[in-house]
């Protein structure tokens, strides 16, 4: 798995030059991230670093846990802006707990054992320290390029006059107008050395958080053939708990009411000379069970391989499954496909947004959603926003575990971002080529 992959959000115009819109997009959110990252990362420095100390008095084994998770969230956070805002790809190296874990203060202090032992742990307390040092710098100028010439050319308007006799810009004192104007030509060259490079000075940002969050290059081989490993047996006890799954359904549907069309036909031949009426009423209702049972092998066949998606594509058979959702308000569904994938990618990442807005109409109490697929870079990008609750998280019982395993098994990604009170946003990355 690549760490990071440029493209996607944020990107360059024509000849690779940012259209001015870009640089002040990528200027506002490094200012967001400037504001919000900084407390965000001091504090859960501070407070994680005390944890991990107090584990020798006992209270951090309680607290350091809430603690590493609370980090991770953070982190992975930060990973989603990566990919949505530069498309910077920073993959999730974090080691999952056993199916088995404990429960109560044996648990506990077997799940802080094990986010200690993970690197992944290490690795994002070190990026806390780099992102409240030179993560900060690089936010905070890809604002200042393009909001401090502001001032430059407020002074070269006449504000100059009600400032004072001892005011700075940059290098320039401004005491007159010609001073105020030469901030002002300062303020041009800032301005446009911001329209310029603040899409990359974002970028850098991301790629200085990629190389601190990701694992070293031979550790993420190493990780990633574990990462494929565990999903290919997932997906040969899928497939077997799939087949188990078609057999029973098979077996208690259709073909229990192709049995008893068989028997209701055998008592026609029987009573047609002796009771025609009664014969009759039982030819009515074979021919019942059989429509019964072509019902249920289309949709035993639907959810093996909707024929939709075989004829139509993957565009075609998501529109179709978001006209099915029991939502208040249509989905609005945006895809961007230059082309097809192959069958397999194509069925996984239907079933993907199957699996997802599932769990948005099971667990979520949203009345709207919107589903985004787009392809770029060698990856079909996935994502599924809703308004609802928000609290979704990977290993809760939400189903984004089984999602994240089906996603695996092709080497994809899942990132997930559900504040308390929403929206949700899940993405999806599967690597993969079009015809």
């Amino acid at each position: 798995m690549n760490s990071v992959t440029a493209g996607g959000p944020g990107g360059t115009g024509t000849a690779g030059r940012p259209r001015p819109r870009e640089a002040v997009v990528a200027a506002g959110r490094g200012l967001a991230l400037a504001v919000l990252g900084l407390p965000g990362s001091i504090i859960l420095f501070v407070l994680t670093v005390l944890s991990i100390a107090f584990i020798s008095l006992g209270v951090g084994v309680l607290t350091t846990p809430a603690l590493l998770t609370a980090v991770r969230a953070y982190a992975n956070q930060r990973r989603l802006l990566a990919a949505t805002w530069s498309g910077v790809r920073i993959p999730v190296p974090y080691r999952p707990f056993p199916p088995d874990l404990r429960p109560g203060i044996t648990g506990q202090v077997e799940r802080c054992t094990l986010m200690l032992k993970d690197p992944a742990t290490w690795r994002d307390l070190q990026w806390l320290v780099i992102d409240m040092t030179a993560g900060f710098v690089t936010s905070l100028l890809t604002a200042l390029l393009i909001f401090y010439p502001v001032e430059g050319f407020v002074l070269g308007a006449g504000v100059w006059r009600f400032v004072g006799d001892d005011y700075w810009y940059t290098f320039v004192h401004v005491d007159s107008q010609f001073t105020g104007l030469a901030a002002a030509a300062v303020a041009l060259v800032l301005f446009g050395a911001g329209l310029r490079y603040c899409p990359d000075l974002l970028r850098l940002h991301f790629r200085l958080t990629g190389a601190l969050l990701a694992p070293a290059p031979g550790r993420a081989l190493a990780e990633r053939i574990e990462r494929l490993t565990e999903t290919r047996h997932d997906a040969v006890d899928n497939s077997a708990a799939e087949l188990r799954r078609i057999e029973r359904d098979l077996h208690d549907g259709a073909q229990a009411r192709l049995v008893a069309v068989g028997m209701d036909l055998g008592t026609v031949e029987a009573l047609i000379e002796k009771d025609p009426a009664k014969a009759k009423e039982l030819i009515g209702k074979a021919r019942q069970s059989s429509a019964d049972a072509l019902t249920e092998l289309r949709d035993l066949v639907r959810g093996i391989h909707p024929p939709v998606l075989a004829e139509r594509g993957l565009e075609d058979a998501v529109r179709e499954l978001a006209l099915r959702l029991p939502l208040p308000l249509e989905p609005e569904v945006d895809v961007e496909l230059p082309g097809r994938a192959d069958a397999p990618v194509e069925s996984a990442a239907y079933f993907a947004v199957s699996e997802a807005l599932t769990n948005v109409v099971k667990h979520a109490d949203a009345d709207r959603v919107w589903i985004d697929i787009s392809y770029g870079e060698g990856m079909l990008r996935i994502a599924v926003t809703d308004n609802g609750r928000g609290g979704a998280e990977i290993g809760r019982g939400s189903g984004l575990s089984g999602l994240e395993r089906r996603l695996g098994t092709f080497d994809g990604v899942l990132a997930v971002s559900s504040p308390a009170g929403g929206p949700t946003m899940v993405t999806m990355e599967l690597p993969c080529a079009l015809s």
